[in-house]
């Protein structure tokens, strides 16, 4: 069955699909939101409407409206369309799409549409199944996905389409769905539908940009409300919140909810703001994240962006995983957040991380250097006296434990410490080591020269 079989459903059978699917907008003029690709002289909206549109990917979070534009599109340019999942299909599958796509192509010269949901759900072999048939025309490919493509599609698929970001749906284009299906819809006009502004408001903040899931909600709400004496089926702000339930979390664990919210976790510790960095902490617990995943990345956190400027970051976040390995949840979440809000607040240095960094890079570009002679191994004494492995001179020999002698063979500096925290005691140590270096080489400049 294609799109336009579809649409010669009984009236019936539409009254039974969910209140989502009987509002699926069936032109761009009906969309609401994605205004970033497809308001007026955008590229995407220029192609379906001049119906050049090739092989798209389209990348968003639930309910933003992926499936309706891919079926805007096949409406738009009356071509066939079909459509299979990432989760149900296999190789097999996809090969009689391909196949008949490209037979009736070479028949009737009829193109098609190949609308693939959840496509990252796709293996690499059934992802390259693909490959010639895009290629070589014999179907337009609309791939959905909720994860990066960057990331989960293959590279060779990936550069053979044009890739759009949907925007999960604002406040008021959640509202603009919410009326429009009380305003349209026929089921829910019998009903004689009253609702709040404030109810409305509420599903359209609630749902987090999914309008599938706003859509769902006002349904629940109004099959489940009483009709009054009056025959108004009245929906009130606390009908919505219990139509809607608690506020879910959009955190995939192993997805991008997952490493987004890591990454504003670890950015807003670094960038001292306790207050945003106990947010994503709480959000990542109360979506099920393990606790050992976050305590892990507090350790890393305490070398790479505090380091010396507080070398008691790495020992308390060091004790932080231990127990919370040892202490288990929920308790586990006080230690967690007494560790976040130490390093959220400690003074911060990389200087440390860029220093090994930039001494890997030299290394990685054939800067490898020799050993100066007193620091090589000595063995034995025979090694010494043939290698010439001899005159080293132990620090705490001399007076304030310092002795100038060449460590490896270069001046160039890899650890400029800051002047943050305890790194700034640090930067004045090494001040006053590199004066006396200064003095000695004097000296023995003056010695030479006498």
């Amino acid at each position: 069955m294609d799109l336009f079989e579809q649409d010669e459903i009984s009236a019936g059978d539409v009254a039974k699909q969910p209140l989502a699917a009987r509002m699926r907008p069936r032109t761009l003029e009906e969309i609401v939101g994605q205004d970033q690709i497809l308001g007026p002289g955008k590229l995407l909206r220029r192609a379906i409407e001049a119906d050049r549109l090739g092989s798209v990917i389209l990348y968003g979070p639930p309910g933003c409206g992926k499936t309706t534009l891919a079926e805007v599109i096949a409406r738009a340019t009356r071509r066939r369309f079909e459509r299979t999942s990432g989760v149900l299909a296999n190789v097999a599958i996809l090969r009689t799409h391909l196949e008949s796509a490209k037979n009736r192509r070479k028949t009737s010269g009829a193109e098609t549409i190949l609308f693939i949901d959840e496509i990252h759900r796709f293996n690499k072999a059934q992802q390259d199944v693909l490959l010639p048939y895009v290629e070589d025309g014999s179907i337009t490919l609309i791939g959905a996905t909720t994860h990066n493509p960057f990331f989960f599609i293959n590279s060779p698929l990936t550069s053979r389409s044009q890739i759009f970001q949907l925007e999960p749906l604002k406040e008021a284009s959640v509202l603009v769905l919410l009326r429009r299906a009380l305003e349209r819809d026929e089921s829910l006009k019998a009903m004689a539908i009253q609702a709040d502004d404030d109810a409305l408001e509420h599903l359209a903040k609630v749902c987090e940009g999914d309008g599938r899931r706003a859509l769902g909600a006002l349904e629940i709400a109004a099959l489940t409300t009483a009709r009054a004496d009056d025959g108004i089926v009245h929906i009130t702000r606390a009908a919505a919140e219990e139509s809607i339930q608690k506020k879910a979390v959009v955190y995939d664990h192993d997805e991008d909810g997952h490493y987004d919210t890591i990454s504003a976790f670890i950015k807003s510790v670094r960038g001292s703001d306790p207050n945003a960095a106990l947010y994503w902490l709480a959000k990542m617990l109360y979506a099920g994240e393990d606790p050992r995943f976050v305590a892990r990345r507090l350790v890393i956190l305490a070398s790479e962006d505090i380091g010396n400027a507080d070398p008691r970051g790495l020992t308390l976040a060091t004790s932080a995983m231990e127990a919370v390995e040892f202490v288990g949840m929920p308790e586990a979440r006080i230690i967690l957040a007494q560790a976040t809000t130490y390093l959220a607040t400690a003074p911060k240095s990389n200087a440390s991380y860029t220093g090994i960094e930039a001494a890997t890079d030299d290394i990685k570009n054939g800067r490898t250097l020799p050993v100066p002679r007193p620091l090589r191994s000595t063995g034995s004494k025979r090694a010494a006296k043939e290698f010439g492995h001899k005159g080293y001179q132990y620090a705490h020999d001399f007076e304030g434990h310092f002795v100038d002698q060449e460590y490896v063979p270069t001046s160039k500096k890899y650890y400029q410490p800051t002047a943050q925290g305890y790194e700034d005691t640090i930067r004045k140590r090494i001040e006053h080591w590199d004066g006396l270096r200064k003095k000695s080489k004097a000296a023995q400049e003056e010695t030479e020269g006498k």
